[in-house]
């Protein structure tokens, strides 16, 4: 199996189920791992990064509310972009939820 990853995407955007989350905003962070069948003696199949970022910051700049929704459409795209990619991973942390009390970051993950 042959991983290709972009950890660490940066994003800045009105995304939230709460309306102060659309007036406000806030700093989302994002994870990719695209998963390849490869063995050591064939050829490897190639994944660009820049595609990657480029899919997550396009989809990230939609409109929305659920973190559900944006992962679900980042590993779509993806996997479209990649039809070679067995699975696709996608980890979106919100990085200031709005609740009280500490906490470092709400996420929601899909792998598949």
């Amino acid at each position: 199996m042959l991983t290709v990853s972009l950890h660490g995407i940066k994003v800045f955007a009105l995304h939230g189920l709460y309306p102060e989350e659309h007036v406000l905003g806030n700093h989302f962070e994002i994870d990719v791992d695209v998963f390849f069948k490869a063995a050591i003696d064939e050829g490897w199949p190639f994944a660009d990064y820049t595609i990657i970022r480029t899919i997550v910051v396009t989809i990230m700049q939609e409109e929305g509310k659920l973190l559900e929704q944006f992962v679900q459409d980042i590993a779509q795209t993806i996997k479209k972009q990649f039809p070679l990619a067995e699975k696709v991973k996608v980890a979106l942390r919100k990085m200031n939820p709005p609740m009280s009390g500490e906490v470092g970051f709400a996420q929601v993950c899909f792998e598949g």
